[in-house]
């Protein structure tokens, strides 16, 4: 399979600031020992799981067409996915977290293409295609669970982040590239987790962003369903981690029914979690998202939305009464009683009505930046945007009168008024001045040699988020993030392990096979004596053909290495599990 984007109506309709974190999933370098890796997590999720997990994982499963025996390709994916509404793309590794909700708000699925290590068979804290094809996908072919999945990203990725966010997000993505790398040394992860733990501990006031974070963790990451006394799985995380769906199910995790208090609930992505959230049904999920969403910037505007947007000192937007939406980076307010009465963005800036930018107010044009009083006239109970033409006209805001508008906190704009913008509807939003001064109080806001001066219009701000109102107003193709997934030089033992995996594989997919079972594994025994798995998948061939004289011989040596290797003894009385069907072996 070549190395293409296979693609479907959904992808095809993403904006380009998403599409920067789409790679191609390059099928051909999967090795057999991955494909392996799949077959022996799948294998033993499928077992497992039909007693645990919610029962939309097995339905979903075949609706999305997740093979076991086969890494699934992002082509047939999205061909079945496309009949559910979805559609899924492959990216490397952690994504922000704003664009990975956004995905979401699109109902396009993130996979992390990559693969665990065989080491890391049980969990790894880095998104493979595991966790997020044989995790994510099943689920949602549930029609109550997608639509909370799409409608998370959609409230998800506007809410508001700190700086401290983006360093947790670079140093979590750092961490789980060097623990997935083979060969990386020790003292480079220890010191990767001490960064991620300093962080961790050290996150000051939550944002909105860690905040919903939290929520995303416990429910579609870490999620239990039904009954804090009879639960059962559908996050992701644990659908994917044949270690953590067993250990959850036991009385060493703590089980909380699901409520907004799971917000403020942290976690440690790279430890077991000591608790886990049940909710009752996945329609409880959307009213939880609803009552975190009512607290959000994003619904409550005011002066403390805009304070979150100048602590985030990223791209935010502000939309006031009148629909006109400012979207910039903002760095100061102006407060008066507790209200804002002027904003001020700095650097390039656009207008917006409607998530589309007005014609002639994008940031080549707001350049230097933008500000704008906010709320009523002094001694007007009137708002200038609810003054019909005559209204207007009698105070004298009127195209080529010179004017003086005195705001409540002391805002005073004087000039000569231009035109006007209105909306739809009639009403005006936005009005420009030539020779005009800006004040408060004694200190000069904008003054006439500054040029044209463009005042929005608006009684109050009605909502604060993350990002652009129009994606199309910014330069977003940007994210170029400090560590890229590491792929590591085979060794010729190592290419020679994997020549002997295929060699398995193809005898049992009917292939034509040059080597003999007998023969390859008297090679794995000579040369890759601590390799387990591949036993394992010899003796299930074994067991079929009823080759009982040599499946002796590979049980023994299988017993030497739950000797020598007693940590993973536990992953090979597993696999043989599955093979004879539930005998005890001792």
């Amino acid at each position: 399979m070549n190395a293409t984007i296979e693609s479907n109506p959904l992808i095809e309709r993403l904006p380009k600031h998403l599409k920067q974190f789409i790679k191609p999933q390059d099928y051909e370098e999967y090795t057999p020992i991955n494909q392996a890796v799949w077959r022996y997590v799948m294998r033993k999720n499928v077992d497992y799981l039909s007693k645990v997990a919610h029962s939309s994982y097995l339905e979903g499963l075949k609706k999305t067409g997740i093979e076991i025996n086969n890494i699934p390709s992002m082509y047939g994916m999205n061909r079945i996915l496309k009949e559910i509404g979805w559609a899924a793309v492959a990216v490397d590794g952690f994504i922000p977290p704003n664009a990975f909700m956004e995905f979401q708000a699109y109902n396009v699925l993130v996979i992390a293409s990559d693969i665990r290590q065989l080491e890391h068979i049980e969990y790894t804290p880095a998104p493979d295609i595991i966790h997020e094809g044989a995790g994510h996908a099943p689920i949602i072919a549930n029609p109550e669970y997608a639509e909370y999945l799409r409608r998370f990203g959609e409230i998800g990725c506007k809410a508001i982040s700190s700086a401290r966010d983006y360093e947790i997000y670079e140093a979590i993505r750092l961490l789980s590239i060097l623990k997935e790398a083979e060969g990386t040394p020790q003292d480079e992860i220890e010191a990767a987790e001490k960064r991620v733990d300093e962080l961790q501990n050290d996150m000051g006031e939550l944002s909105e962003m860690a905040l919903i974070r939290n929520l995303h963790w416990w429910t579609v990451e870490y999620g239990l369903i039904g009954t804090v006394e009879d639960p059962k799985i559908y996050g992701a995380g644990l659908l994917s981690s044949i270690g953590e769906s067993a250990w959850c199910m036991t009385d060493n995790v703590k089980k909380l029914s699901y409520d907004i208090n799971a917000a403020y609930q942290s976690f440690d992505i790279t430890k077991p979690q000591p608790q886990l959230f049940v909710t009752p049904d996945f329609a409880h999920l959307s009213l939880v998202l609803e009552e975190f969403a009512n607290k959000m910037a994003l619904r409550t505007g005011g002066l403390s939305g805009i304070q979150k947007l100048i602590n985030s000192n990223a791209l935010g937007t502000i939309e006031l009464s009148t629909g006109v939406q400012i979207s910039g980076v903002f760095t100061n307010v102006i407060e008066s009683e507790g209200k804002p009465v002027y904003i001020q963005a700095t650097g390039g800036t656009a207008l917006a009505y409607r998530e589309k930018e007005l014609v002639g107010h994008g940031t080549s044009y707001h350049a230097e930046g933008f500000g704008s009083p906010i709320g009523k006239l002094k001694g007007i109970n009137l708002a200038i945007e609810d003054m019909s033409p005559r209204d207007l006209k009698a105070y004298g805001v009127y195209e080529g009168e010179r004017v003086t508008l005195e705001f409540e906190g002391d805002i005073t704009v004087s000039g000569e008024i231009i035109t006007g913008t209105r909306n739809i509807q009639g009403k005006i939003i936005l009005i420009s001045f030539k020779d005009c001064t800006v004040t408060n109080g004694d200190k000069v806001l904008f003054q006439p040699e500054w040029g044209t001066y463009d005042m929005a219009v608006g009684k109050k701000v009605v909502s604060a988020y993350s990002g652009p109102a129009d994606v199309n107003s910014f330069d977003l193709i940007t994210h170029v993030p400090s560590s890229k997934t590491i792929k590591a030089k085979k060794s010729a033992q190592r290419e020679e392990l994997e020549g002997l995996y295929q060699n398995i594989r193809n005898i049992r997919d009917g292939v034509a096979n040059t080597i003999s079972i007998e023969d390859t594994f008297k090679k794995l025994k000579e040369n890759h004596s601590n390799d387990w798995l591949l036993s394992v998948e010899i003796t299930e061939l074994l067991n079929q053909n009823k080759q009982q004289e040599l499946l002796n011989e590979v049980l023994l040596h299988l017993d030497e290495v739950k000797k020598k290797r007693p940590e993973i003894a536990h992953l090979i009385e597993g696999g043989l599990e599955l093979i004879f069907e539930k005998e005890k072996i001792s």
